[in-house]
Order: structure tokens, then sequence, then C-alpha cells
């Protein structure tokens, strides 16, 4: 088979495109039409009650919505059995998997010749959100993306570096992606009453473990006219979210989710970002805020330091004290600010954009079609 040759492609597992949620659904949507305008007949399956969206072609990209079940615990698994099912009667050459959790029913599209990899994501059951039984689940999970899939996919090097030595499964490293399109616009700062250059910027799923409770505890503590933007929510994080909007400090603005354009403007003309999560792989809100040029200041873990290496700040995690010391440090001198922006954006074009990713992504494709043609 000439690797130039136009593959059927399935990407299974997410809430599907357009983007209008986290970093699977964004990953998906760039993945999805990348691998469109190279050629590729490329399918997405999305939830019915995920995507608000009319059209069952978007940018070249063929959408098929599905039913699920509306739980915390059953929405993703439901949809992704009823996917997989589905898939078998398209008959793709490749498709691909995304979270751990799906690979239970990994094994289902390859009754029909389909090689089939999966995303694994980041350790899942290190998050607070799940119940024991939950956590037990994704274990297992893991487990089963050792087996029952044709290939693993690992965004971070760290986790990479886990699959090898919990489970001696080798994986493609395949990092996310990020895209270098600061904007001017700034409707979405009008809409906050924000100003450029004026704000300390937060992007995350509102759950315990991403630590917006130690941020906004630090950021209290600071001197500055600037302002705490944080950008998020979670649908099933109500107590911890209202916690989190008692503070009395009036600089402290919680936007909810902001996505699109807004969510660009935003991340364009922040003063910082603050990536304070402490669970997972890479996380795709780190690399955009690096892409959009911003000086980054990262909870000092493995999977930060990965991705951004000496292109930002770091602070120790745990508590808020040398939080709260870095982020008056940075305040304090914009000069060093200026400093980190460049790094960052010059990071991401070494290692992080999306056209790399596709690439990849591409050329694995090409090799798992090719074992399925022999």
């Amino acid at each position: 088979m000439r690797a130039h040759r136009t593959m059927k492609i399935g990407i299974l597992g997410t809430r599907g495109i357009p983007a209008s949620y986290g970093g699977f659904e964004t990953f998906a949507e760039a993945l999805s039409t990348g691998l469109a305008e190279r050629g590729h007949d490329v399918t997405v399956y999305c939830r019915s009650n995920r995507i608000d969206y009319d059209g069952r072609m978007y940018r070249g990209v063929r959408l098929v919505v599905l039913p699920t079940i509306r739980h915390k615990y059953f929405d993703t698994v439901a949809h992704m059995a009823l996917s997989a099912f589905h898939s078998l009667f398209l008959r793709f050459d490749v498709i691909l998997v995304c979270n751990s959790v799906n690979s239970f029913i990994s094994w289902l599209p390859r009754l029909s010749g389909t090689r089939v990899s999966i995303n694994v994501d980041g350790l899942e059951w290190q998050r607070a959100k799940w119940n024991a039984l939950a956590k037990k689940v994704y274990r297992v999970s893991e487990v089963l993306a050792t087996l029952l899939p044709d290939h693993v996919v690992t965004d971070s090097e760290v986790i990479q570096a886990y699959y090898q030595k919990r489970f001696h499964t080798e994986s493609t490293f395949i990092p996310y992606g990020a895209t270098l399109d600061r904007v001017e616009s700034m409707h979405a700062l009008e809409r906050f009453g924000l100003q450029p250059d004026d704000y300390v910027l937060y992007v995350s799923r509102l759950e315990p473990e991403n630590n917006a409770h130690l941020v906004v505890r630090a950021f209290e503590k600071v001197k500055t006219t600037k302002k705490l933007v944080v950008v998020g929510d979670a649908p099933y994080s109500g107590p911890y979210i209202a916690d989190l909007k008692r503070t009395a400090d009036p600089r402290i603005i919680f936007t909810g989710y902001v996505f699109g354009e807004g969510y660009v403007e935003l991340q364009s003309h922040a003063y910082l970002y603050v990536q304070a999560t402490e669970v997972g792989g890479t996380h795709p809100a780190l690399l955009e805020g690096m892409g959009y040029a911003n000086c980054v200041l990262a909870n000092d873990v493995p999977e930060h330091r990965e991705v951004l290496g000496s292109a930002g700040c770091y602070y120790r995690g745990g508590g808020i004290d040398d939080l709260q010391e870095k982020l008056q440090f940075l305040l304090d001198h914009p000069e060093r600010v200026e400093s980190y922006r460049s790094k960052s954006v010059a990071r991401i074009e070494a290692k992080y954009t999306w056209e790399r990713v596709i690439e990849q992504y591409e050329a694995l494709f090409h090799r798992m079609a090719r074992r399925r043609n022999r």
C-alpha cells in the first residue's frame, strides 16, 4: 500500500464535534478535520445530548450522532458501546478510540477487520471526583487497553513510561497539539469587564484535583490591581464550585464555560496563565496557553515539566505559599513575563503544532491499515 493511500477512519469515544466542551473534543476536531483535508474519509461519533449542530458534515468530516445515557458514570461507556456496534457496518480501515475507559468494547470493531488504536489519556483513577467503584473500573480499563485494541497511543511521555513499567506495553507517543493564532479582538473581555494584560487566567474543569481553590486562595493574598479570571465549570461538582464562588475578593471573576472565539480572546490577552492541575497526562489548556503566547506559571509535576520545559515558571504544589510567592513575583516583574512569552511560543513551534500531530497520527494509521490489508 502506498504511503499516500486514502483511508476510512473513525474516531470514537468523545462527546463529538464541533468541539464545545473539553480537551478530547478539541483534539477530535483538530485531528479529524486535518485528516479530511489530507483526503481521508473521516467519521466522528457524537453524543446526541452534547452536540448542538444540525449538519451531518462538518469541515469535510462525517458526523454520526447517536443517543446515550445522561449520567456521570454511564454517559461515556453507553455511547461508546453503541458507537462500536454501529461502526461494524461502516467497515473502517482504522478506528481511534479516545479514553481508556472505552477499552472494554474496543474489540468489537475488530470483528469486521478494522484495526483499532486507543488514546488512553491520563490516569483517571487518580481523580477525586470518582468513587471507589469508578476508580476500580478505570484501573481495570488500563489493563484492557493493553489487551483488546491493536495499539495504544499515549499523549505524554510520563504516561508512556507508566504503561511500559506497569504493563510492559509499548505505546506510540503522539502529543496533543496547539495553535498559534493570538487574536486582537476583545469581545469576551468587554463582556466580563476586562482589559488586556490586566488579568491572570486560570482554565480547567472545576474539580478538586485541578486546584482552582488553591489558585483562588493564593490570589486573595497577592497585592495587585489585576484580576483573576477563572474559566470553566463541571457538570457534577456543584458544592465545590459553590464554595469557590464564596470568595469575598472582588478581583476574582468566574466566567463559566467559554468556547470558541471568546476563549481565544481570553487566552490572547492575559497577563499570565496558571496551570494548577496535578492529575492526568498532557493538559490541552497548558499547550493552548503557551500557543497564545502566555507566560505560564505551572504546578511543578512531571507532566507539566515535560510540556513546558524551561519555557515557563513553576511553583511547589500542595499549598498556597509558594504559589502566592511566584504569582507576586511575576506580577511585580513584567519583564520576566515577557521573556517567558517568547519561550512558550518557540516551544510550541518546535514540538506541539497540530500539523505535526496530524502527520504522526496519519503515519500511525497507515502502518495499522497496511497490517489490516495483509
